[in-house]
């Protein structure tokens, strides 16, 4: 039996406000340049609506529908509530993705997940304190401003730097999925 091909998983942590988002905005298409197939899972704190009240699916969805699959010939989403509503758990979602097709999964987010490898994104004029002392899973600090540090230190402003750090370690770290 042949075994399936494990994608890479690799988080993102840092304070709300450090630039996640942003820095993510501008990997994606330099991995992608680099063939790298791509999924991202991003946590959010807060309620959310990915559909429009007066819409079809957003009306049959509310209407009572614990899933609901909008799709079209471009993308689809898969509308579920979390019943009851608890915290998600990454492995969960990274098991909704469809994982063959995928070289590498980007996580924003799920602080809670102590197993998932995470650079930690850092700016020290934010005043928040370091993450990765007391968090063993971070394997690179991307600040942007020099900083002691036993671990390999980025260049929060080069989004190429990170990218290469990113394809060595995808080269040097086997794939595996979160518990």
């Amino acid at each position: 039996m042949k075994s399936r091909k494990l994608p890479h998983i690799l988080g993102f942590a840092a304070f709300s406000g450090t630039g996640k988002t942003t820095l993510l905005l501008q990997l994606i298409p330099r991995l992608k340049e680099r063939g790298l197939r791509l999924a991202v899972i991003k946590h959010s704190h807060h309620d959310f609506e990915i559909d429009q009240p007066g819409k079809d699916s957003y009306e049959l969805h509310h209407a009572g529908s614990s899933q609901t699959l909008l799709t079209s010939r471009f993308r689809s989403a898969l509308i579920e509530e979390n019943t009851p509503p608890a915290e998600p758990l990454l492995a969960e979602q990274v098991n909704k993705l469809n994982l063959a097709e995928l070289d590498l999964v980007l996580v924003e987010g799920f602080r809670h997940e102590r197993a998932l490898s995470r650079i930690e994104l850092h700016r020290p004029n934010l005043g928040k304190p370091l993450l990765f002392p007391q968090e063993p899973n971070i394997i690179a600090l991307a600040c942007d401003q020099e900083i002691d540090c036993d671990i390999p230190r980025l260049d929060l402003n080069q989004a190429d730097q990170i990218v290469e750090f990113m394809i060595h370690w995808m080269e040097s770290t086997p794939p595996h999925l979160p518990a």
